[in-house]
């Protein structure tokens, strides 16, 4: 396999993103993408990546391969590459071998580890509660939450999606109406609670989507997503957190 990107934004981003939540995981690269699915090791949240053979400017890809890699490694590997810079990956010798391409030539190694880990399976959910807006508001609605609480309500209404987190006598509420450019699915009314820890790793998928798809039901795991069409998807499955007397 040889895989050559000229805008290595989605890569490094992505990766960043991830290593957040999962510090080992096995990249699948088939001749359509290259995809991720990965748990955190609380259980707590899954991550679905992946970034489509359009993107690359090379992709050659003769079978389906997993290379298993440590992501904080990676990551390193990448924060390395600027905007303008040719980055190749390829695989020599048990080892991912990435090359950087700017004024410079630059080839880093990391080894291909084993991952000990079944295949993920993403869950099959339904969600009959959708709200599509723009990444930086909801970015937004969860710092001020932190200010206050580690939890986050999330009540979506056919008029309004409220995001409220409350502390011992504090509370911040936000509410996001319908407009052009945030669009409610809602036929009744829905409450779930999440992690405010987890939501802040997530929501830095407004790096690679200026949209971010928001998906629950009362009590229910969120579901977000952040997509650029033919280029690359990043979503995220998170636990609720229930509420127990």
């Amino acid at each position: 396999m040889k895989l050559t990107l000229a805008d290595p934004k989605y890569l490094k981003e992505s990766v960043s993103i991830i290593s957040d939540l999962v510090s080992e995981a096995s990249f699948k690269i088939t001749p359509e993408c290259v995809e991720l699915v990965a748990i955190d090791p609380a259980n707590v949240a899954m991550v679905i990546f992946k970034l489509f053979s359009s993107v690359f400017v090379e992709y050659d890809v003769k079978k389906t391969e997993i290379i298993g890699v440590n992501l904080n490694n990676l990551k390193q590997v990448l924060r390395r590459v600027k905007p303008t810079e040719l980055i190749t990956l390829d695989v020599s010798e048990d080892k991912l071998r990435i090359t950087i391409q700017g004024t410079t030539k630059k080839i880093f190694s990391i080894p291909i580890i084993d991952v000990e880990e079944k295949e993920q399976k993403i869950p099959e959910l339904e969600f009959p509660y959708t709200v599509k807006t723009e990444s930086s508001l909801l970015d937004e609605a969860i710092e001020d939450s932190a200010v206050f609480a580690e939890a986050v309500s999330f009540i979506v209404e056919k008029e309004k999606f409220t995001i409220m987190a409350e502390g011992d006598l504090n509370k911040v509420i936000v509410e996001i109406k319908p407009s052009e450019t945030t669009k409610i699915i809602a036929e009744g009314k829905a409450k779930a609670k999440y992690s405010i820890e987890y939501l802040k790793k997530m929501i830095s998928g407004s790096k690679i989507a200026d949209q971010v798809t928001i998906q629950l039901n009362s009590d229910y795991p969120l579901k977000l997503e952040y997509k650029e069409v033919d280029k690359v998807l990043l979503s995220f499955i998170l636990a609720p957190r229930v509420e127990t007397d």
